[in-house]
Order: structure tokens, then sequence, then C-alpha cells
């Protein structure tokens, strides 16, 4: 291939290039004292750092910069994401730390690849779910900004798999996934934009009752709880980005140390979407009202008197498996507002009661009493109740428990709504 185009920059702030974002010659923006996210001092070159990743820099473009200071920019040089990228960036880092005086373990250069078109995909892509995942935050309490999270997390692919196992659109391992998802060879629910907001919003909301500011529990939704309590403990400070300047975990690095600004750059961005990229062509939003199944039923079966397809109903249902035949008791059934009478009379009909057509809607709109969890190795009927925030007795008394019954690994639990 041929050799990288470099546009050599200067090892300084870049004032010409960064005033439209406002970061020269004045400080960042002030927030109001009672906002959840707020910009902290310190982090504000962070914050306009990625805002340029997201919405200057392309794929094919690759900004060499310095991870303490996030704004000295080296050198933003063309190279295509092939087999010999790897190589190239390599030998960029190594003329610019000749050229800089750097030493190697000084770690004082950074290549970041350019992410304004997935950006802009992701932001498209994000209207679909925006509306009821705002929706779902507001019903758990939360601050409804954290919809735009994903942007972070996954670029809002419900698909999306990191290589160490992260699944969908809010990227929760299998350990972290089964204490509030159903999870299984048949049924994943990482994959359903709705229940995994849900139970991110779970999670969350645990972070933030532990570590007692919103900063925080965003960055340990990345790093995890306990090892931001660890941070927290040797700093002897809540403030993140005296956290970030001080703190020496092993696996604190730039990944967990940036999260929090990657974070307030993606909602400033999504916020002001038509500014950074006009004409963009937004998603349709996807309406779903939800049909608890009590027991389980046959796909086939409850589809067949219906004009739905099985493509669609697994397009509404990611969740599940599409090779699964059975919807499983407990599931909610995702279906469009204008779906939702049919497909509930014939679930009726084959559990064996008659609709009453004037509550159906009722019935969709999270009347469900309980949702399953799933036992994960280790865990205790405490544990769990302290997660779902319901009492012991009521778990066991919803599944027929006795007072010394043990739970074990794989075990499937009603859990009461709180």
């Amino acid at each position: 291939m041929d050799m990288p185009r470099s546009a050599k920059l200067p090892a300084v702030f870049l004032c010409a290039l960064l005033m439209s974002l406002s970061v020269c010659g004045r400080p960042g923006p002030v927030l109001a004292d009672d906002d959840p996210f707020p910009i902290l001092p310190g982090l504000e070159s962070a914050v306009e750092f990625w805002k340029l990743v997201f919405t200057r820099y392309g794929v094919s473009e690759v900004i060499f910069h310095d991870p303490q200071e996030p704004l000295k920019i080296y050198k933003v040089v063309n190279i295509d994401d092939d087999g010999d990228a790897r190589r190239l960036i390599k030998e960029e880092i190594e003329r610019i730390l000749q050229a800089e005086g750097l030493k190697v373990e000084e770690q004082r250069v950074r290549a970041q690849r350019g992410l304004k078109e997935r950006f802009a995909s992701a932001l498209a892509l994000s209207r679909r779910y925006m509306d009821q995942m705002q929706r779902i935050l507001r019903e758990e309490g939360l601050p409804v900004e954290i919809a735009y999270l994903p942007l972070v997390e996954s670029s809002f692919d419900i698909h999306a798999r990191s290589r160490a196992g992260a699944l969908g659109m809010w990227q929760f391992m299998p350990s972290t996934g089964r204490k509030f998802l159903r999870i299984s060879p048949g049924v994943d629910e990482r994959r359903d934009p709705l229940e995994s907001t849900r139970a991110a919003a779970r999670l969350l909301k645990q972070n933030y009752e532990v570590l007692g500011n919103w900063p925080l529990a965003l960055t340990a939704y990345n790093h995890g709880r306990e090892g931001i309590q660890r941070a927290v403990g040797e700093v002897g400070s809540s403030d993140l980005a005296e956290i970030i300047q001080r703190y020496q975990g092993p696996s604190f690095r730039f990944a967990s140390k940036s999260f929090y600004a990657e974070f307030l750059a993606a909602l400033e961005v999504g916020r002001r979407g038509e500014e950074f990229f006009p004409g963009l062509e937004y998603h349709s939003p996807l309406p779903l009202e939800e049909l608890p199944v009590d027991r389980a039923i046959s796909i086939a079966a409850l589809l067949k008197p219906t004009d739905i397809s099985h493509a669609e109903f697994l397009e509404w249902n990611p969740a599940l498996d599409s090779r699964t035949k059975d919807i499983p008791g407990g599931y909610r059934v995702k279906v469009p507002p204008e779906k939702l009478e049919a497909l509930a009379t014939v679930y009726k009909r084959i559990v064996g009661s008659s609709p009453n057509k004037s509550n159906l809607l009722a019935l969709s709109k999270s009347s469900i009493s309980w949702i399953l969890h799933q036992v994960a190795p280790g865990e205790t009927l405490s544990q769990i109740a302290r997660n779902y925030r319901v009492s012991v007795n009521a778990i066991q008394r919803a599944n027929g428990l006795g007072s010394a019954h043990r739970i074990a690994a794989g075990q499937q639990l009603k859990i009461p709504k709180g």
C-alpha cells in the first residue's frame, strides 16, 4: 500500500482548529449545580478531544495524541484499517517519540482512530429506541440522559459483541447480565433493547447508591463497582477528576479514565446532532408494547392465526434465538401497538381463557407482577433480594420456597416487582 499521508500538527493545543468547539481562550461550559453529569474541572480537554474523535475525524484517520493531555495532538495520519495498520501505527509512534524526545516507558503517545462515520450511524439508529429507553429510565427514577450511553458502549447495535463476551446495546457480560436478565441457549435478553435498558438502569442505580455521584457510577459501569470503590478508598476522595489524576490501579487505564469524558462528549453531540451532522437521516422510532407470557407457548402456534411473519416477530423480539421454537414462561413479548390485540387474543385462546378487550392494553403495560431471575453461581436469596429491592420473604412466597430452602446456580426464580 502507499505510505500514509501525514498532516503535521504542532504538539500544542490547536486553537484555530478547535475554536468551533469552544475550548480555546475560555473555560468550558459551566453547568448548574444540580446537573447530574457535570464537566468536572480537569476533564474539559478530554471531553473536547472525544468530540473531535466523534465528529471531525473519520475511520481512515489515526490521531496520535498525549493520553495525559488529550488535546495535545502530535499528528493525524491517514492509515487504512487493514492488515498493515498495526505496523504502520507502531512505526509512527516510534517516529513521534524520537522527534519529541520522549521515552517509550513514559507512554505519552497514543493512537486513536476517528469515529465520525460510526458515531453518525449510531446517532441515526438511536432514534429507533430513544423514546422508550428514556421512558424506562424515568420509571426507574434515573436521569434520562443515560439513554445516550450506548453511543459509547455499542453504537446502539443490539447484536454488538466484544472480544471479552459482552453483548448487546448495553454490553453486559454474562456474569453481570444473569443478575438482571434471562440468559439461556434459546433466550438472551442482553439483545433486547427494552429489557437490557431496564437491567442497565438497575445496575447504574445500584452504582449510584453505593458510590454517591453519577461520574463515579458511570465510570463503574466500565471499570466495575468494586474497582471504583478501591480507587475511592485509596485516594480518599469521591471526586472522579482527582481519582483520574492520582489513582494508580493496574487496570485503571486510559479506557476507564476516559469513559465519563466519552459519555459527556457523546451526550453533547447526541443532543446537538443536527449541528454536528446536518442532514443526517434518522431511523424512525419503533414503538413496542409488551405482552406478558405466563407460561411457555409455541411461537408457530402464536403467529399462525395472525398476519405476523416469523421474521417480523424476531425483529421485535431479538432476545429470542432464530432456532427457538417456544417462548418461555415469564417472557414479555414485544409487539407494535397495532398488532397487540390480535396477538393477545391468540395467546389467551391458546392458554384457555377469553380475552377482555378493554384490558388488553393494560395487560401489555407492565401488568406482569414478577420477572424471572437466573441464579448465578454463589448468589444468595439475600443478595438477589437486595438487587431487586424486594424482601427475601416475598421471593420465597412467589416461588414456594421454605425458609431453609437453598437455591442453586442456574435456577429460575420469580422476583415480585418492587
